[in-house]
């Protein structure tokens, strides 16, 4: 369903076992950054009533589930500390030129949302199925079944607002381009690394 290239090798669940607290650190941090790419969107794009409409929902559950994150790493007496450089993200935003038409620019940002979602979606479901923490793994299905919904909504827009045809030939690019990113990741405690 995802499109996703390269699937995330199973194993990466062991080092998140190990590594519960980073990873919840982590995962706060994509999704207040999830919620800052929303507001990003309104600012740059207010014109497009539909999206804004969609982007204030989505600011106001990306930091829900950023509380409900934060929450977790205080039960465990942590403190969220300092973020920490995502090289899956960095990587993937040298994937489109800078520059180009208003809509192209809207495009793309909706296909790297698009992908960061279906990644996270991936992601949390290996940690549904295969965390022997039962609570956690519960919890992780229930924010699998949002990000896949934010995945979808994003394509959508991209499809809605640029050439489908387009659009979907820069997908498929971007799918490819992100598979070899992937090959080099998996590695850390880190939601996309």
């Amino acid at each position: 369903m995802l499109g996703l290239k390269l699937p995330t090798d199973p194993r990466w669940v062991n080092i998140v076992e190990k590594n519960i607290d980073e990873i919840l650190i982590d995962h706060a941090y994509c999704e207040q950054k999830a919620a800052s790419t929303a507001v990003s969107l309104i600012v740059s794009f207010p014109e497009y009533t539909d999206l804004v409409q969609e982007m204030i929902a989505l600011v106001r559950e990306e930091m829900g589930h950023f509380k409900m994150v934060h929450d977790r790493i205080l039960d465990r007496g942590q403190v969220l500390g300092r973020d920490r450089k995502d090289l899956y993200v960095i990587e993937l935003l040298k994937f489109f030129p800078k520059g180009g038409s208003r809509t192209t620019q809207l495009v793309h940002r909706l296909l790297y949302a698009a992908l960061i979602e279906a990644r996270s979606c991936e992601r949390f479901r290996l940690l549904s199925e295969e965390l022997q923490d039962k609570e956690l793994a519960e919890f992780y299905h229930k924010l699998m079944i949002s990000e896949a919904g934010h995945y979808t909504m994003f394509l959508k827009f991209a499809r809605q607002y640029g050439d489908r045809q387009e659009v979907d030939q820069k997908w498929n690019d971007l799918l490819q381009y992100e598979a070899t990113i992937m090959k080099n990741l998996g590695t850390t405690g880190s939601i996309h690394g």
